[in-house]
């Protein structure tokens, strides 16, 4: 691996008796496509939420690149929109709120991104309006839209927390061509972090597939090792097989 972006030292993190990550060593390194995956409740988007700095962690530390300035940018699953906003008040929420640019200003560059996912002319519509795959696209927006009169150094990395939940194969599709794209044109981020349990967004999105289950990393590696390894948490993971080290709750 080239130099980390960031680096996850024996993470802990726990809810009063649950501890949900124990002693968790991540690295990413810069142009890195990463997924991380595993069953339900097994501290993927702890991770996302300790690295975006939205938790601490109990032990352990998150180091960044100490070369040059990190900035991280969440697009949350549910899109984590303000419905009684328009979308472009929704993308441009946060330079509205802490900038010193002139309104239409902000709104030039809000329809740049709009139009870089996709959704070029719907500043004046309400998320409701939206379809689930637009709301996801436009969540998507207001992590790339930053103020351009700050200067922007370093390096950008994006956690995505299930950005492909709940859509069609189609719009799963659309989301999944569209963050590939937009690191790989250099628009948006230099690496990524995706939370997903999806087969497809993780084999369209990702260049490298780290496992979690009981709170620990349980393999890692290239995406394209997935049908060939012989790691019983993947085996079981991607035949949805009953039998495994993955523990199925019964009585459901």
């Amino acid at each position: 691996m080239n130099t980390p972006l960031l680096e996850l030292h024996n993470v802990v993190k726990r809810f009063g008796s649950q501890t949900v990550l124990d002693g968790v060593n991540l690295q990413l390194g810069c142009g890195e496509a990463l997924a991380a995956i595993g069953p339900s409740g097994t501290g993927k988007s702890t991770i996302l939420r300790i690295i975006s700095g939205l938790l601490s962690p109990d032990a352990g530390e998150v180091v960044f690149d100490g070369t040059s300035p990190i900035r991280v940018g969440m697009v949350f699953q549910n899109a984590a929109l303000f419905d009684s906003l328009t979308v472009a008040e929704n993308v441009g929420f946060a330079l509205f709120e802490h900038s010193r640019l002139r309104r239409r200003q902000i709104l030039s560059l809000v329809r740049d991104k709009l139009a870089m996912v996709g959704l070029p002319d719907i500043g004046d519509r309400y998320p409701a309006e939206l379809s689930g795959g637009m709301r996801k696209r436009v969540s998507l927006a207001r992590a790339i839209l930053e103020d351009p009169t700050q200067t922007q150094t370093g390096r950008r990395i994006l956690l995505y927390d299930e950005p492909t939940a709940g859509l069609d194969p189609v719009a799963s599709t659309v989301i999944e061509d569209l963050i590939r794209s937009l690191k790989d044109r250099g628009h948006a981020c230099d690496s990524y972090i995706i939370v997903t349990h999806q087969e497809s967004t993780i084999r369209r999105t990702a260049d490298r597939v780290v496992m979690l289950y009981a709170g620990q990393v349980q393999w890692d590696g290239p995406v394209t090792e997935v049908d060939r390894t012989d790691n019983p948490y993947i085996r079981q993971f991607f035949s949805g097989s009953l039998e495994g080290p993955i523990h199925v709750p019964t009585g459901a």
